[in-house]
C-alpha cells in the first residue's frame, strides 16, 4: 500500500460520521437502531425552496456560476443580514461554497500560515482543529465545562493569547453543546479581542435561526472588532437544506477576494440548482423556520426532561441548536458483562450495542467526560430512545 501525503496523514477521521455509519450496519442486520449521532434536521425542505430549484432546472440554469455565486444570491445575503442582524454588507464580501463546512475551511487555509495559532474554545465542532492542521496551524483550545454552560470568558480569552495567535473561532448557538452566548457576553470577547488587532474572529452562526432566546447575537454587531469578524453561515440548519450544499462566508473585502481565489482553484462555484433554492429560502415565507424552531424547542424541553431523570447523567439545558451535551463521567469505572466504561468513546459505543441508541463521544469535540445526542428526530423516537439509554445505563455497576 502507498503511503498518503503527510497532510492527510495528520488529519482524523469525522466522529459523528464514523458512529453513524456503525449504527446503520446493525440496522443492516436487521437490529432497530436510533440514530442520535447525526447532526441535521429531519424535516424535508420547505415547498417554495424546491419549487424555485425546479424553475431554476426548467430556466436552464445549469451552466458554470460565478465563483463566489450569483449576484442575486448574494444580494439576498447582504438583505438579510440587514434585515435580521442590523449589519451592512456588499455582494463583494460575500462569498457562496460548498457549505458552511467548506466556507470554514475556506477562511482557515486562507488567512492561517504555518506556525499560526488558533484559538478554539472547546467543545468545539470536530473539523475546526483538523482543518487548522490543514493549514500547518496551531490549535489552542480553551475548555468551557457544564458548570460555565461550556461558554469560555473574557479571563480564559485573554489568558490563551500570545504573539502567535491569528485567529479565533466561535460558534453560537454551538455544536455540540447547544449554548448561546448572549450579546453581553459576546461583548466581553469583543473588548478583550479589540486590544489585539492581528486576530481574526470566525464566528460560525450556521445554527442562528434555531435558537430558543428570542433573538440571535453575532460579534460582528460590535463595532470594535468588526473589521475582523468572519461571519459563516448557510442554510443548511435553518431551512433542512444539509444535502443541498450552500454556506457563505461575510469578511473583510480582502478576505472575501483571497476566499474567492482559493475555491476558484479548486471546487469554483456552488451548484447553480441550489444557489436559485438558497436564493427562494433568503427571500420567501420565513413561516417555515419558525414552524421548525418550534419543533426543535419543543423536543429540546422533552429531552432535557428525560435525560435529568437518569441517575448519573448531568444535563443543562441548551438554548440552541439541536444537541444535548451531557456529562456522563460518573459512569466511568463502570462494568456491565465484559464491558468496561473507562471513557466517553466507551460509554457510546456500548449505548449502540447494548441501548441501540446511536451518540458521539466527547472526545471528539474536546470533552472527554461527555457525549453529544442530536433530538433532530421525532419524539416518539426521542422517548423511546431516552428509554433504551436509561435501561442500559442503568445496568453498569
Amino acid at each position: 500500500m502507498f503511503p498518503v501525503s503527510n497532510r492527510l496523514a495528520a488529519l482524523s477521521p469525522s466522529e459523528t460520521l464514523a458512529m453513524s455509519q456503525k449504527s446503520n450496519e446493525l440496522k443492516a442486520q436487521g437490529i432497530d437502531v436510533i440514530n442520535l449521532s447525526v447532526g441535521e434536521p429531519d424535516f424535508f425542505t420547505p415547498d417554495h425552496i424546491k419549487e424555485a430549484a425546479k424553475q431554476a432546472v426548467d430556466n436552464n440554469f445549469s451552466f458554470y456560476s460565478p465563483v463566489p455565486g450569483y449576484p442575486a444570491l448574494r444580494n439576498a445575503i447582504c438583505a438579510k443580514l440587514k434585515s435580521e442582524n442590523n449589519i451592512e454588507y456588499k455582494p463583494e464580501q460575500i462569498v457562496c461554497s460548498n457549505g458552511a463546512k467548506q466556507s470554514v475551511c475556506n477562511v482557515v487555509l486562507a488567512v492561517i500560515s504555518k506556525g499560526d495559532e488558533v484559538i478554539i474554545p472547546a467543545p468545539y465542532w470536530v473539523s475546526y482543529p483538523e482543518m487548522v492542521t490543514l493549514a500547518d496551524g496551531k490549535s489552542v483550545t480553551i475548555y468551557a465545562g457544564i458548570e460555565q454552560d461550556f461558554k469560555i470568558t473574557p479571563a480564559q480569552l485573554e489568558a490563551a493569547i500570545t504573539p502567535k495567535t491569528k485567529m479565533i473561532i466561535l460558534c453560537s448557538p454551538s455544536n455540540p453543546t447547544g449554548s448561546v452566548y448572549s450579546k453581553e457576553e459576546l461583548k466581553g470577547l469583543s473588548d478583550v479581542l479589540a486590544k489585539y488587532p492581528n486576530i481574526f474572529i470566525v464566528s460560525d452562526e450556521i445554527y442562528e435561526h434555531i435558537n430558543y432566546l428570542g433573538k440571535h447575537e453575532s460579534i460582528a454587531q460590535f463595532e470594535n472588532v468588526r473589521e475582523r469578524v468572519i461571519i459563516v453561515n448557510g442554510v443548511s440548519k435553518g431551512y433542512a437544506m444539509t444535502g443541498w450544499r450552500l454556506g457563505w462566508i461575510a469578511a473583510p473585502k480582502w478576505i472575501a477576494s483571497a476566499c474567492n481565489t482559493l475555491q476558484g482553484q479548486y471546487t469554483s462555484g456552488p451548484c447553480s440548482v441550489t444557489q436559485k433554492a438558497a436564493e427562494a429560502a433568503y427571500t420567501g415565507d420565513q413561516t417555515c423556520v419558525e414552524t421548525m424552531r418550534v419543533a426543535f424547542e419543543r423536543r429540546k424541553n422533552l429531552v432535557v426532561g428525560m435525560a435529568r431523570q437518569i441517575p448519573g447523567l448531568k444535563v443543562n439545558d441548551p438554548q440552541g441548536a439541536f444537541y444535548i451535551f451531557p456529562d456522563c463521567s460518573s459512569y466511568y469505572g463502570k462494568s456491565f458483562n465484559d464491558k468496561k466504561i473507562e471513557n466517553s468513546g466507551d460509554l457510546a459505543l456500548y449505548l449502540l450495542e447494548e441501548g441501540h441508541v446511536a451518540c458521539v463521544s466527547g472526545g471528539a469535540f474536546g470533552a472527554p467526560d461527555c457525549i453529544r445526542m442530536s433530538y433532530a428526530t421525532s419524539d416518539e423516537n426521542l422517548v423511546k430512545a431516552l428509554g433504551w439509554i436509561k435501561e442500559a445505563l442503568g445496568k453498569l455497576v
